[in-house]
């Protein structure tokens, strides 16, 4: 198991009142920065509950919510002219840059030709074709949201099977999904902890094991009872945790011998390459969800099955019951979602766009790492293609126990709001940080500039 290093006095080898001064310190100098704001909506916004129309606005460790007057590119201008280069990108909403032109163009295009009509657009004929050459599976069908895609996507599974239980891995994020709202505490699945409301049992439709450990998978399989397992390549919300040689394909062989489907989401694991963490490393997934970015910013999902889970399920739709299916939303497969997505594919997610952004996030992987070191910090720095992550623990990870251990939410909250106020700005929930094709290498020379000075303070 990998520690944090933590002790009462310290975390992740820091000692907690030096985190404390700085935390108070930067918070300070992030209210001066901001007057305007600060009026507006330092006592929060009126007429939201909590102050603000989301509830996770409230979870960035900023003393308030930073008032964004206006974003393009890989920079985010908030309403007191403080520019913020900006590596968080919507936790992957705008991976391609705040709004790309060639989505701002499509968008135009279409508003003036309405919205939402409940049918198809020209660019449908487009896009349907587009998602089976770059993802590789025959059919799909478009949401609004990954959650729903997930949802919709494990109801075939279970259809198509006739099975119950949906298997995850402790420490996954998949939206929203109930069932993979469950977590390992102390080697026994439970709820997830602080679930708002919740109560049943989501353990008892749902199994959880570690991942990585494919003896686990092996006796959690043996019952025959799993529709689908549903994973990420590689486990991305909380501190990051690659899988090991072989893994995947201990999975993909699993699975099929326990005739189980297997759904690979890849909405934070698309920074690998165009056709994702899926088709760079060959996953062979039943079933295949993509949200957040797959529309550079305008809300939007895409799933996708096999040529065997298509003909299953169109057997299974000839003899069922007549009635709603429980799948599928109204303003799922609107027309300015349809402008947007086909721009996206064509002109956004390109190769060219791709080599570029893993250029950078090497060069940010390793400028942060050679801060690490400098500075003799017990921590290490994990990446999938564009996406890289500083985590306050040593490393490799191999699973969500050790994840969730190597959580330094104190320290993680300084040195976010330390490097807001040097111009930078990472994702709130964990130290995720994205490279856009609008990214410059000046940003990224920013940001290891930043968290070289972030690193002198805490361990002058």
């Amino acid at each position: 198991m990998h520690s944090t290093n933590s002790s009462k006095a310290s975390i992740g080898g820091i000692s907690r009142d030096r985190i404390a001064a700085l935390r108070d310190s930067e918070a300070n100098t992030f209210r001066k920065a901001r007057p305007k704001s600060q009026a507006k909506v330092g006592n929060g916004l009126p007429g939201f509950f909590g102050g603000v129309p989301m509830h996770w606005m409230n979870d960035w460790p900023t003393p308030f919510p930073i008032l964004v007057d206006s974003a393009k590119g890989a920079t985010i201008t908030d309403i007191d002219g403080n520019r913020l280069d900006d590596f968080c990108l919507g936790d992957t909403g705008s991976m391609f840059g705040h709004s790309p032109p060639p989505v701002a163009r499509a968008i135009r295009r279409q508003a003036r030709r309405g919205l939402t009509y409940m049918l198809p657009s020209e660019d449908a004929l487009a896009i349907g074709p587009l998602l089976q050459e770059r993802f590789g599976l025959p059919f799909w069908q478009i949401a609004t949201t990954a959650t729903d895609a997930n949802r919709f996507a494990l109801r075939v599974a279970r259809a198509v099977t006739g099975r119950e239980k949906i298997l995850v891995f402790n420490g996954c994020y998949h939206g929203s999904v109930d069932e993979t709202m469950v977590r390992m505490v102390d080697g026994n699945p439970v709820n997830r902890p602080g679930l708002a409301g919740e109560f049943r049992d989501l353990t008892k439709m749902a199994k959880v094991i570690e991942f990585n450990d494919v003896a686990a998978l092996q006796a959690a399989l043996k019952d025959t009872d799993v529709a689908c397992v549903i994973a990420e390549p590689v486990l991305t919300n909380s501190c990051m945790v690659l899988p090991d040689p072989g893994f995947h394909d201990a999975l993909r062989k699993l699975t099929r011998a326990a005739g189980t489907l297997l759904l690979i989401d890849e909405t934070h694991t698309i920074s690998t390459g165009p056709g994702g963490y899926t088709r760079k490393f060959g996953l062979q997934p039943d079933l295949f969800v993509l949200g957040k970015p797959i529309a550079g910013g305008v809300p939007a999902s895409v799933w996708g099955m096999s040529d065997e889970v298509a003909s299953r399920y169109a057997d299974y739709n000839r003899t069922k019951e007549p009635g709603y299916s429980g799948m599928g939303t109204t303003l799922s497969a609107n027309p300015l979602q349809f402008a947007a997505m086909r721009a996206t594919l064509e002109e956004v997610m390109t190769q060219e766009n791709y080599a570029r952004a893993d250029r950078l996030a090497l060069r940010l992987d390793a400028g942060l790492t050679g801060v690490i070191d400098r500075y003799n910090l017990p921590w290490h720095v994990a990446r999938v293609g564009a996406r890289v992550e500083f985590i306050c623990a040593p490393g490799p990870l191999r699973n969500g126990a050790e994840a969730e251990t190597a959580h330094a939410p104190e320290l993680e909250a300084a040195i976010h709001v330390a490097l807001v106020n040097q111009g930078v700005l990472i994702a709130p929930f964990h130290n995720m940080m994205l490279i856009s094709p609008a990214t410059t290498g000046a940003q990224v020379n920013r940001l290891i500039t930043a968290f070289a000075t972030v690193a002198a303070r805490l361990t002058a």
